[in-house]
């Protein structure tokens, strides 16, 4: 190393050390925003690319342009299985919801100091660690028409069996019935913290102030749970519309394609032994990420419009 190089070289380990507090975040986020980027971003454009092209899987790509969408429109049109697995995503969604106010319901039980409250926190915990497809096969087995404990409840009050996963009526609500298990348990943990985060000055000054009960909760705690509920509103409508796990443990999207969604139909025509159109399946895709980017966007303008007293 000659000497005329010294001086540069103290330049840059002085400028890396008055830097290294600003670089150190940095540094540590690079990893994981290129894997984000390689494993969402990148195959996010190449789904809306592969959609574009009639394709299965293993030999010659043909480029149709926007024919796999028309197919999806004319599906939906005739109401056939696109328009079912729409119907069932949107009835989906809508029900699911119904778990971010359970999780509150609960979560504020949870949040006393009562005997046994530990014990009562594990219970309501237990659904959130097991495995979906586990929580798929306990509700399959509770529904059953010949030993389930559905029914068994049902013939003490003197009703007949009702076979709801065979049902075409009553299917697509069993299989909600089994998610919202799951679903609740994890808005519950979020608005667990959420509550140990609320300002007691603030409860103080609303029982000066004469609030109680259902009012104290609207207007002083739930204000307060905003982050919480945000969080649980994305994670929930996410998780209505890319449901895949428990249709394909517990129905196979029957009975007659019924219990079809979105994320199921795009298993079945692209990747199973009828399917194998990959570029229609992409376009279901493309379809199903549009949607989630709609109800997302919509919540985070309206929490933005919020923050901005708008």
């Amino acid at each position: 190393m000659s000497r005329t190089d010294m001086p540069l070289i103290g330049r840059q380990s002085s400028w890396l050390r008055r830097n290294q507090i600003a670089l150190a975040p940095w540094l540590f986020l690079t990893p994981v925003v290129l894997f984000f980027l390689f494993y969402v971003i990148f195959p996010i454009f190449q789904s809306f690319n592969v959609s574009l092209y009639e394709w299965d899987g293993l030999g010659p790509r043909k480029y149709v342009g926007f024919r796999n969408y028309e197919y999806l429109y004319w599906e939906f049109v005739d109401r056939d299985a696109f328009f079912v697995s729409l119907k069932n995503n949107v009835l989906w969604l809508v029900l699911y919801l119904l778990a971010i106010p359970a999780g509150l319901l609960i979560a504020l039980f949870l949040n006393q100091t009562v005997a046994g409250i530990r014990l009562y926190k594990s219970l309501f915990f237990f659904p959130f660690v097991i495995s979906q497809v586990v929580v798929g096969l306990v509700f399959t087995w509770f529904y059953d028409p010949t030993f389930g404990l559905l029914n068994s409840l049902l013939g003490v009050f003197g009703l007949g069996p009702v076979n709801v996963l065979g049902d075409e009526n009553l299917v697509t609500y069993g299989i909600v019935l089994a998610g919202l298990w799951p679903q609740t348990a994890y808005c519950m943990i979020l608005y667990l913290t959420g509550l140990n985060a609320v300002d007691p000055e603030q409860i103080e000054a609303g029982r000066l102030d004469g609030a109680k009960g259902v009012r104290m909760l609207w207007y002083v705690i739930v204000p307060q749970l905003r982050p919480a509920t945000f969080i649980a509103f994305v994670v929930t409508i996410i998780g209505a519309l890319r449901s895949f796990d428990f249709i394909a443990v517990m129905t196979q999207g029957g009975p007659f394609g019924s219990s079809r969604v979105l994320a199921f139909y795009m298993f079945e025509v692209a990747l199973s032994e009828y399917g194998f159109r990959m570029g229609y399946g992409a376009a279901i895709a493309v379809t199903l990420f549009a949607i989630m980017v709609v109800f997302i966007a919509y919540f985070l303008w309206s929490m933005y419009r919020e923050e901005r007293g708008y």
